[in-house]
């Protein structure tokens, strides 16, 4: 669990920008509590701001990156709880993505919810064969949006009381 951020309406225009960082990545605004922190991933400037907006007013911590270099530069620095990703970013696939967070050690666990208006056949199979969570289809439903966030939020302590019970 991480700083969370205040679960207030979120315009895109307006969230700062975090430094060292891809000019269009943005980290919504701080408070005390602790939440879950989400890495969003997309190019598409409009759904990050949406999905944070929708992830602050279900009081989630969430940070958003708009290339997958970034993305992967902040999940090696700061592992997220959870990662939405959308499945095509310019100049690399979120399926790739997927695959690099799955390799690395400290990110394996991450569960990875594609968020995406990708209309490639049997995508959603691929999406889980590169250790994808879930898959939602853009335009999003915000509900089903944070119902399967929290259910995705859930998965790391269940795979691992049942590593701990197979000991």
């Amino acid at each position: 669990m991480r700083s969370s951020r205040l679960p207030v309406p979120i315009d895109p225009e307006l969230l700062p920008v975090s430094t060292n960082r891809n000019p269009t990545d943005t980290v919504a605004p701080m408070s005390i509590s602790q939440q879950p922190l989400v890495l969003v991933i997309d190019d598409e400037p409009e759904v990050l701001g949406e999905v944070a907006a929708v992830l602050a007013r279900a009081q989630y911590d969430c940070h958003c990156c708009s290339t997958a270099e970034s993305a992967v530069e902040f999940a090696r620095t700061t592992p997220p709880d959870l990662i939405i990703c959308d499945i095509n970013l310019a100049g690399q696939s979120g399926l790739k993505l997927c695959e690099q967070i799955k390799e690395d050690p400290a990110l394996e666990d991450v569960p990875v919810m594609f968020l995406s208006g990708a209309q490639i056949p049997d995508i959603i199979r691929r999406s889980h064969a590169v250790g994808g969570t879930y898959y939602l289809r853009k335009p999003f439903d915000p509900d089903v949006l944070i119902e399967l966030v929290g259910k995705g939020l859930w998965m790391p302590h269940l795979v691992h009381s049942h590593a701990v019970a197979r000991v």
